[in-house]
């Protein structure tokens, strides 16, 4: 062997006979951290934890026949109902509905305590999948399992109570905006079918629609006017031809005496102003020229006939010169002379239309963009009519799907069991943490005590300290008594190792085990 791996297992064996040296430096602090370990574990308030997992659905009936109205995203909607499932209202009532805090040592909390260790108590955990919030978890800690289980299906069927009620609540409240908007709507569309039957009654005959109608009856009176025009020339003309041959002798019958020239002149300035009329209005320079003219040529004629020069003002004998020729003259003349008033009545009437055709005409681009922003704004509230039509009846089948829960819900998957095991404390951490401090400790506490004393405790110490060699060594005799008290000590070593290693395995089994089987395994032992 070489001198480091002599070295070393003389300080092996040197450690190993101070370990057994003091031995109860570390058997006891061993034992009483094990009895400690043993004593929390048994004592230590136990704290269960039960948790459901409730899976978010998507709707059943594909979005693009049934469209959903709910626009709160899962993840909004979660937390919305957490708030509500941490208000106060709601913890009271599972407070007093599980009678929770009723031991004694929370007999003088207060109530916002209470209310606050049990929102600790209550956990929503959101798990996000591809495609956003596929599940979450409602957990529950608590002391009494059975209640921890209760109170933990309870929160998940809150939970879905919730959901099911928010979302027909939006359902239900959109359905009745789009009522609201949808009669408000209809209103509007009524007033302005109402102010288009108006407009349409009171500008008929100008509407865009009427326009070649308008312009088909303008040509046809124009047509009339022309024809009538041209009847009261002709009816002109005959009436100058009847006044000359008035004026003109019969056969074999000298005339009494020459006509007159204003006479003559008078009727054909008649007949001019006549034609004028046909062409012009009253104002028209021309026409007021021969008005006046004829009325000078009528007050001269008045005048003569006074004075018995005219053909009228001659004796009376003269009547006995008319012929049955003149009275046909006559007659005719006055037909002609009404048929002329009829025509430029017709004229006058004709004309009138015209004007009254030409206004609607003229009208006609005005009107047409007057009832173009009437039809726009009309079209506007008709196709958000229908568009509002179209929500309300799919928000109707919205509101049907959530009653029916063919919406998106949550399921509940995993629903919440009865816990066997505590998660509080950690059994499994309390025995290594125990072990590992009793065997820390006498450890510890041997060497401490090694190295405070100053003591020669090996043969090397003395050589290399007092630089002296060693001869022999002389052994330790022990009288009786002292095997006595020997044999006592070993005896008590072993049976403190004995009890160390039971309440080691004890432990160990109410770590891994648990207190509840622990407890009926030792049962079974004491039965047995």
């Amino acid at each position: 062997m070489t001198p480091a791996t002599i070295n070393e297992t003389i300080k092996l064996d040197y450690y190993i006979e101070l370990v057994i040296r003091r031995r109860w430096f570390i058997i006891i602090p061993f034992c009483l951290s094990m009895i400690i370990g043993i004593y929390l574990a048994i004592t230590l308030p136990r704290v269960y934890e039960s948790e459901t997992l409730i899976l978010v659905e998507p709707q059943k009936v594909p979005a693009s026949y049934v469209r959903p109205l709910t626009s709160i995203d899962v993840d909004s909607r979660i937390s919305t109902i957490s708030q509500q499932i941490m208000s106060r209202t709601n913890l009271e009532k599972i407070i007093d509905e599980f009678r929770l805090f009723t031991e004694p040592e929370f007999e003088g909390m207060y109530l916002e305590d209470k209310l606050e260790m049990l929102m600790k108590r209550i956990n929503v955990n959101v798990t996000r999948g591809r495609g956003g919030s596929d599940a979450f978890k409602i957990t529950y800690k608590g002391p009494d399992p059975q209640k921890v289980m209760q109170i933990t299906n309870t929160l998940a069927a809150y939970f879905i109570e919730q959901n099911l009620k928010i979302r027909e609540a939006q359902a239900i409240g959109t359905s009745d905006f789009l009522e609201d908007q949808l009669v408000n709507t209809r209103k509007k569309l009524e007033k302005m079918e109402e102010s288009l039957k108006e407009y349409r009654t009171k500008h008929m005959g100008e509407l865009p629609e009427q326009l070649d109608t308008n312009l088909r009856i303008l040509e046809r009176l124009q047509m009339q006017l022309s024809d009538k025009m041209e009847s009261l020339r002709n009816a002109k003309d005959r009436l100058a031809m009847i006044g000359r041959t008035t004026l003109i002798p019969q056969a074999g019958q000298q005339p009494q005496g020459d006509v007159p020239e204003d006479f003559q002149t008078l009727e054909e300035l008649k007949i001019q102003l006549a034609n004028l009329q046909g062409r012009y209005t009253e104002r028209h320079p021309d026409v007021i020229r021969l008005k006046k003219k004829i009325k000078h040529l009528e007050e001269n004629l008045k005048t003569r006939k006074k004075e018995g020069t005219t053909p009228e003002g001659q004796e009376s004998g003269a009547d006995e010169s008319i012929t049955p020729e003149s009275d046909m003259i006559s007659f005719q003349r006055a037909s002609v002379k009404k048929e002329i008033r009829d025509l430029q009545r017709d004229i006058t009437q004709i004309k009138a239309q015209i004007r009254a055709y030409q206004m609607r005409v003229d009208t006609t681009p005005k009107r047409e963009q007057e009832l173009m922003d009437l039809q726009r704004d009309y079209r506007n509230l008709q196709e958000a009519y229908s568009s509002l039509l179209n929500r309300k009846l799919e928000a109707e089948i919205a509101v049907n799907m959530e009653k029916k829960q063919k919406g998106e819900k949550f399921r509940i998957i995993d629903p919440a069991r009865l816990p066997e095991k505590p998660v509080s404390p950690n059994l499994k951490r309390l025995f290594f943490f125990a072990l590992i401090a009793g065997l820390g400790t006498g450890l510890g506490i041997v060497l401490l005590m090694d190295y405070l004393d100053t003591s020669f405790k090996r043969m090397d110490d003395i050589e290399s300290e007092l630089g002296l060699s060693i001869l022999a060594t002389i052994s330790p005799v022990y009288h009786g008594k002292d095997r006595f008290l020997q044999r006592i000590n070993g005896m008590a070593t072993i049976f403190s190792l004995l009890f160390s290693l039971s309440l080691l395995a004890g432990f160990a089994v109410l770590s891994f085990k648990g207190v509840e089987a622990t407890r009926q395994l030792l049962g079974r032992f004491v039965e047995l």
